[in-house]
């Protein structure tokens, strides 16, 4: 039995070692399991939603693909859908951020129900986008989409208890914000420590949190580098950018909202906005402080404002009051840019002839070489002045060339050809013209008898003839008296 009993020893203990190292070995589970049940219930969730509301034309497309990290141009409508890549460096997580774009066009605010559920609104983060580029509009942008937003929480019948819990959330987000300063930036994550419970919260101000949505809100300012061009052409100065960001901060104190200054096109707190976004939504660590100093570059975290500090504001205003309209003092410039392009637009082409020949038109009708000559002709049948009567009005190829030259030896003879012009001038024109036409004379008409009594029509003939008879009278009388013919003989 000996034997058997120092064999048996051994063996018990052989069996108490592996019992002790099934202990360990379950342990050993046990603490795996317990780390990826840990490091599960730390992931980042998935299903958060960005609500981006804002004017056509206002940057909302451009300013979220930048933060997305795409340089496109496309533009949806109705409803456009983005995301951002949400990075946890600290346990190595990544997760997607749904980024709902509504319509600058009120038609499509139904669409939001496709975006934002009963279910998905604690998960939500509303953004207001504000185009600094035209001021003028911002504070009606604002009141309008934070109507509709409301308007669709509202349509959602959330039962009044988990609204309750919901206002109540962002209420104590307003309350325990501190300063960056104060806060651990060692993790991407903020733990809260035991001593947050116990610490004392300020009461809400009058006119903070008047308007709460029960999710987060930020208001984001594009285009902050329209600053200066509205300082050079439409004359605003450091009042007017005090007095717009006056009434922006006091509009963020109703919602509880955070503001922020951008710009894309400079790439202007463009980082800050991307951590402010998820620090708000999955409680990432934000490190940067309140920046108020810069009209075009100002970033106010949620909770850090209030109504004295807004009074900050109000003692650089000089020729308006703090309560005064916005639309009153922010008045929308005298558009001279949009006149300015008209005059050199190109008219169309059938528009400017249609123009042309209107005033073609009223215009009198010039009278063209022939009209004028016209009437002369009907009177002397000659084409010049009757005036002129010392020159010949034929060729040298007409029967009138054999008295151009008078006689030198002839007195008188400028008078003579004067008078020979003008009777030659009347035959032709009886002969070309109509029987009754003016300036047939006495010798024409007997011209005409004679070649009707021939049943001839006058031709160079009768005119020849007719010019033989008038030479050698006239050189007759000249030979005979030396003295020029009368008025009656001629």
């Amino acid at each position: 039995m000996a034997p058997v009993l120092e064999k048996q020893l051994p063996g018990a203990a052989g069996s108490g070692d592996n019992n002790n190292e099934d202990e360990e070995g379950q342990n050993l589970w046990s603490s795996i399991l317990s780390e990826v049940s840990t490091r599960s219930n730390s992931k980042l969730p998935s299903g958060k939603n960005i609500l981006v509301f804002g004017e056509d034309g206002s940057g909302k497309t451009s300013l979220m693909a930048k933060l997305q990290g795409a340089d496109h141009s496309k533009k949806g409508r109705g409803l456009e859908y983005l995301y951002l890549s949400v990075h946890d460096e600290d346990r190595d997580d990544l997760t997607r951020c749904n980024v709902w774009i509504l319509d600058g066009d009120l038609y499509h605010k139904g669409l939001l129900k496709f975006a934002v559920t009963a279910q998905s609104l604690p998960d939500c983060l509303a953004v207001f986008v504000a185009d600094m580029s035209r001021p003028w509009t911002i504070m009606e942008s604002l009141q309008k989409w934070a109507s509709v937003l409301r308007d669709h929480v509202d349509k959602l019948k959330i039962p009044p208890e988990d609204m309750r819990e919901m206002e109540q959330r962002m209420v104590k987000a307003f309350q325990e914000y501190t300063e960056p300063e104060d806060a651990t930036p060692s993790s991407p994550r903020r733990a809260p420590t035991s001593g947050e419970d116990e610490a004392i919260v300020l009461p809400l101000g009058d006119n903070t949190l008047t308007h709460n949505l029960g999710i987060p809100v930020l208001v984001v300012c594009t285009k902050c580098d329209a600053v200066g061009v509205l300082e050079k052409e439409h004359d605003f100065r450091d009042e007017h950018f005090d007095f717009i960001q006056s009434y922006i901060r006091r509009f963020c104190l109703k919602y509880g909202a955070g503001l922020i200054y951008t710009s894309v096109k400079e790439e202007k707190n463009l980082d800050p906005l991307y951590k402010y976004i998820v620090h708000k939504i999955y409680d990432f660590q934000f490190v940067t402080p309140a920046l108020v100093v810069e009209k075009d570059a100002v970033f106010i975290p949620s909770g850090w404002d209030n109504e004295k500090k807004i009074g900050i504001l109000h003692e650089n205003l000089t020729t308006v009051r703090p309560e005064d309209p916005f639309e009153d003092f922010i008045t929308k410039p005298p558009v001279r840019k949009l006149v300015h392009d008209k005059e050199i637009n190109a008219e169309d082409e059938q528009v400017f002839l249609m123009k042309q020949q209107s005033l073609l038109a009223k215009q009198p009708a010039t009278p063209t070489r022939g009209a004028t000559e016209s009437p002369g002709r009907t009177t002397s049948g000659s084409p010049r002045p009757a005036g002129r009567a010392g020159q010949p009005t034929i060729t040298s190829s007409s029967p009138m060339a054999a008295v151009k030259k008078p006689d030198p030896n002839m007195k008188g003879g400028a008078a003579n050809e004067g008078v020979l012009a003008n009777f030659f001038n009347s035959l032709l024109s009886k002969k070309t013209g109509s029987p009754g036409s003016p300036g047939s004379g006495a010798v024409g008409a007997g011209v005409q008898g004679s070649a009707k009594k021939t049943g001839q029509k006058p031709g160079l003939t009768d005119v020849q003839a007719e010019l033989d008879r008038m030479t050698r009278k006239q050189d007759s009388m000249v030979s005979a008296n030396n003295i020029p013919p009368t008025e009656n003989e001629a």
